[in-house]
């Protein structure tokens, strides 16, 4: 199979924290390099991977939403057809496909114990 994406895009893990100050400095101190913190979404490094810590789900995490505390993002050339097949499935939609301000269509849906699951397709690659 050949990648969509260099393998360090992929498989990419978002956590949602309650304090992302505190989460970063915990994952600092373990040795993970900053790579990015834009208000609230920080980005980190280990070995060319990445982890993503969001606080923008803070307040539905403490009101017992059911919502994930993360996801993982799957990147696919068809995000579309994986919506359609998510969709046959039955899956439970966390976020439904959406383009983003930050390059991508993606949507979230939940797996059987509620963990996300998130595919994503690169905006500029849906219009080539």
């Amino acid at each position: 199979m050949t990648g969509y994406v260099d393998s360090t895009e992929q498989l990419v893990t978002e956590i949602f924290t309650r304090d992302i100050d505190r989460s970063v400095a915990f994952y600092r101190k373990l040795g993970f390099e900053l790579l990015r913190d834009e208000d609230g979404f920080v980005e980190l490094g280990w070995e060319g991977h990445r982890l993503f810590l969001s606080d923008e789900l803070k307040e539905k995490m403490t009101s017992g939403t059911g919502l994930p505390q993360g996801n993982i993002r799957v990147m696919v050339p068809n995000v579309d057809d994986y919506w359609a097949l998510s969709q046959e499935l039955g899956a439970r939609i966390l976020s439904p496909i959406t383009d983003q301000s930050y390059g991508l269509r993606d949507f979230t849906i939940a797996d059987p114990d509620g963990f996300g699951v998130r595919f994503a397709t690169q905006l500029r690659d849906l219009t080539e």
